[in-house]
């Protein structure tokens, strides 16, 4: 992170901060959270019963198709996005997983959560 100064490192944070806050709230709308796990799970606005309307069951059904991906996709996100802020905490963010050399600035203002430089991120 010394490659950082303070300023980029609160603008950064900020960024990540208001993209986690985002994700929370469309993984809501869109999900449910999995007490057991910090994981994610698709569901549709209501529950389909035995005595739902058909069309109203296809529809949810329907609904559960399309959410149950975009749940796993805003879930990965999530997690990528808390990675780096627990890495900000840590003192590692902003270093190539791979190479540990410093992730340039412009890479990161563009991701804000990238793990890896430009080289690795293939």
């Amino acid at each position: 992170m010394a490659h950082l100064n303070a300023e980029e490192l609160n603008d950064l944070r900020a960024a990540l901060d208001a993209e986690l806050a985002s994700l929370e709230e469309d993984l809501a709308s869109h999900g449910r959270a999995i007490p057991e796990s910090s994981d994610w799970q698709g569901t549709t606005g209501g529950l389909v019963g035995e005595e739902a309307d058909p069309n109203d069951a296809a529809d949810q059904m329907e609904e559960l198709a399309t959410n149950v991906p975009l749940v796993e996709e805003l879930e990965k996100r999530y997690k990528e996005v808390a990675a780096a802020l627990n890495n900000m905490e840590k003192g590692t963010y902003g270093v190539c997983e791979n190479c540990e050399e410093p992730i340039p600035l412009k890479r990161l203002r563009a991701n804000p959560a990238a793990r890896t430089c430009v080289v690795h991120s293939k």
